[in-house]
């Protein structure tokens, strides 16, 4: 299949911004800036969020024109009756690089997530979370599917490489779903997004903000990549995709760090816009709050382009076949 643009960045703002008239609604736990939410928002699924970070509120209040109800989300939380609860709570739990205490972490959002479908009882769900959840907490796992079984769904899961899926980023993320019907997960593309495609002439260009690594920040980087036997320096390559973006090596000024390498030899940190490009997310998104957190906000989110082929195919599941299989058995 061949690419369906010729400018990668005209492609993604046509594509993801907020129709006039959307036909659903879903709430959004665990929402963040609203990655997850704006791909559903685009293909016409008017979203309600739920977070606790007051800057990640801001941000999804400002773009999305959407409430965002700033609250710790619990066991106990009350939410109004919808057809779709989606949702990606918090993988530190879970994360290889957490203390993985999994299910007994307290930023353990499965509870409250099971908790809510339990009262609401929506006709589909959709859960994001990280990709090592089914090898590295198995026991937790399974005891969660068997929850979301017995409430009457049938479960599904698949883990996703997102570069095929119009994001300029190796980056692999577990989504759950829970159906009653005939769910068809979004076919992978033959091609790929490149850095550069996404960051077209920013890449070369020095931005007034612009931080330059120092000669001691190059020779702790050169030092951290010949002890850890790393056969590419871990630049920016722009004629692949970046690797995975991560609130710690976008926040973070550590070796890992994500970086632009000039042809002058100089190197400069990526910048809030260049990192939200490479999530997938469109120029007219704005983050509110300080640069630390926009950078977090960015690391933590569901690339929107992603999020928008869910949610496709949550409304082709809701508009399809599945209605016929659901009137046979009535019948």
């Amino acid at each position: 299949m061949p690419k369906p643009y010729n400018d990668y960045v005209k492609y993604l703002n046509e594509i993801i911004r907020i129709p006039s008239v959307q036909r659903y609604q879903a709430i959004d736990m665990f929402a963040g800036c609203g990655g997850l939410s704006l791909g559903f928002e685009a293909a016409g699924i008017k979203t309600i969020g739920y977070e606790m970070v007051e800057s990640c509120c801001n941000t999804y209040r400002h773009n999305l024109k959407s409430e965002c109800y700033q609250t710790i989300i619990d066991e106990n939380s009350v939410f109004p009756h919808t057809d779709i609860i989606i949702g990606g709570p918090p993988c530190q739990p879970f994360s290889r690089r957490g203390k993985q205490k999994g299910k007994d972490d307290t930023r353990n959002g499965f509870p409250a997530i099971i908790a809510a479908i339990r009262r609401i009882k929506p006709k589909i769900w959709l859960c994001e979370n990280v990709k090592g959840l089914p090898e590295q907490n198995t026991e937790y796992f399974q005891s969660v599917i068997e929850q979301f079984s017995e409430l009457g769904y049938k479960v599904e899961y698949r883990i996703f490489q997102l570069t095929h899926y119009d994001v300029a980023q190796n980056r692999e993320r577990l989504v759950m779903i829970g159906h009653q019907g005939e769910f068809k997960f979004p076919q992978p593309n033959d091609y790929k997004i490149t850095a550069g495609e996404a960051l077209g002439h920013m890449a070369m260009e020095i931005p007034e903000n612009a931080a330059f690594l120092t000669p001691s920040m190059d020779k702790y980087i050169a030092k951290y990549e010949a002890a850890s036997k790393c056969k590419n320096p871990r630049d920016l390559h722009l004629d692949k995709p970046a690797r995975t973006l991560t609130c710690r090596n976008l926040a973070g000024s550590t070796s890992d760090m994500h970086r632009i390498k000039l042809p002058d030899g100089r190197r400069r940190r990526i910048t809030v816009r260049e990192a939200a490009r490479l999530q997938g997310f469109p120029d007219w998104f704005e983050f509110m709050g300080t640069e630390e957190s926009q950078f977090t906000q960015i690391g933590n989110a569901v690339p929107p382009m992603f999020s928008y082929k869910l949610a496709k195919a949550v409304i082709d599941y809701l508009e399809g076949e599945h209605n016929g299989l659901q009137e046979a058995a009535n019948n």
